[in-house]
């Protein structure tokens, strides 16, 4: 019997595997949705905004200055996001290969993790950015370009992937 359970679920280090690129692949769309809004809606100026707001973790909030080492900013900023956006990817393919009625259909995933990058956002922007002294997360961000791009270009692409190669492994 632990045969078949073992044979129809996919396997826990495939589901890792899976949501570690898923993760990474979502965090460049992501990045990419995030830099070209903020030039729309701010100025060509602003299009590297994004990863100044990240690279000001590790940096301090000296990096969002537009005298600040652009270089600094996108290199600190673009690894600390690719590392964040594949932890992500691996906890919520975690919490999927853990909860298999999340993993019942193509649909179910889709809206799992969409979900779950609502609630990234959130925590992030509203919780964590606040209690380690972060404002410019809440106070530099448009709410309806956060919703879109976490919902869609980092959970919804997640997901996608994740049906496509984790849910078949």
């Amino acid at each position: 019997m632990s045969n078949v359970i073992a044979q129809t679920q996919p396997r826990t280090d495939a589901w890792v595997k899976h949501g570690l690129v898923g993760g990474v692949i979502a965090g460049v769309v992501f990045a990419m949705f995030e830099m070209i809004m903020a030039a729309i809606l701010n100025g060509t100026a602003a299009f590297f905004n994004p990863l100044r707001m990240i690279a000001g973790i590790a940096l301090g909030q000296q990096a969002l200055q537009p005298g600040y080492s652009l270089a600094a900013v996108i290199v600190v900023g673009l690894i600390l996001h690719m590392m964040l956006s594949a932890a992500f990817g691996v906890v919520f393919a975690g919490v999927l290969r853990s909860v298999p009625t999340l993993t019942g259909s193509p649909v179910r995933v889709l809206v799992t993790t969409s979900l779950a990058g609502i609630g990234l956002w959130l925590v992030n922007f509203y919780g964590i950015a606040t209690i380690a002294g972060w404002p410019w997360f809440p106070a530099r961000s448009n709410p309806i370009v956060q919703l879109f791009a976490h919902t869609i270009f980092f959970g919804a692409v997640l997901g996608l992937y994740l049906n496509a190669t984790a849910r078949r492994d």
